[in-house]
């Protein structure tokens, strides 16, 4: 399966996302290659982190950059059962590239009315997407939710009304997840951080529950 994190308002915590997607996969047993779609190279900043850091390689990281990644993801899925791309904020030929070779597109997004005015451009590009991907999957994802606000409740509300609509799973504004980017780590490697860890773990089981594209050679 080839998952993309999309969204061309930056600061989402696409990046964050993306690594932890991974990261949950490979603990799983599952074979990751995790593409740094996004030229500010925040990804390969981290896999770099953590050789310095020692610690081990848990799945690959590539940099690809570039308005290719519909020839070249598929291509790099035939040796992973994951391809996770970081895509770019507001990179019009690199987005509609990884729009068309995904499979899944998770759209990011924090509770608040900026991130829900900025998706309407995002939904456009899905929709243009899906004349060459008529089965893409798309879904909404809260992201940097702080605990029981009325913002947060509010911003579910209003996406569950879109298509694509939001996941259920919610990934909380938690330090632990800072924490462990400045030593290249993950949440689940860090002492302390079962609820961050346990969110990650929840998104990915509700993706896996996910329809399946088949994708067509």
């Amino acid at each position: 399966m080839i998952v993309a994190l999309l969204n061309q308002k930056g600061g989402v915590g696409k990046t964050t996302l993306a690594l932890h997607l991974a990261g949950e996969w490979a603990g799983r047993g599952q074979r990751v290659i995790l593409v740094d779609a996004d030229p500010q190279g925040s990804a390969l900043d981290w896999s770099e982190q953590r050789g310095h850091e020692g610690s081990p390689r848990l799945f690959g990281v590539i940099g690809l950059a570039r308005d290719t990644l519909h020839r070249e993801a598929p291509e790099l899925s035939r040796q992973a059962d994951h391809v996770v791309i970081d895509g770019p904020p507001r990179v019009a030929g690199l987005m509609r590239s990884a729009l068309i070779a995904a499979d899944l597109v998770l759209i990011p997004v924090q509770p608040s009315p900026f991130d829900g005015w900025a998706s309407a451009e995002m939904l456009s590009l899905i929709a243009e997407a899906r004349i060459y991907r008529p089965d893409l999957v798309a879904r909404f994802v809260l992201n940097r939710c702080a605990a029981r606000t009325i913002l947060g409740r509010e911003t579910a509300a209003a996406l569950a009304d879109h298509d694509p609509p939001v996941l259920a799973s919610r990934i909380g504004q938690r330090v632990a997840f800072a924490s462990a980017a400045q030593t290249g780590r993950l949440v689940h490697e860090l002492d302390g951080a079962t609820a961050a860890a346990a969110e990650i773990a929840a998104l990915v089981d509700e993706i896996e529950r996910l329809p399946r594209t088949r994708r067509v050679s």
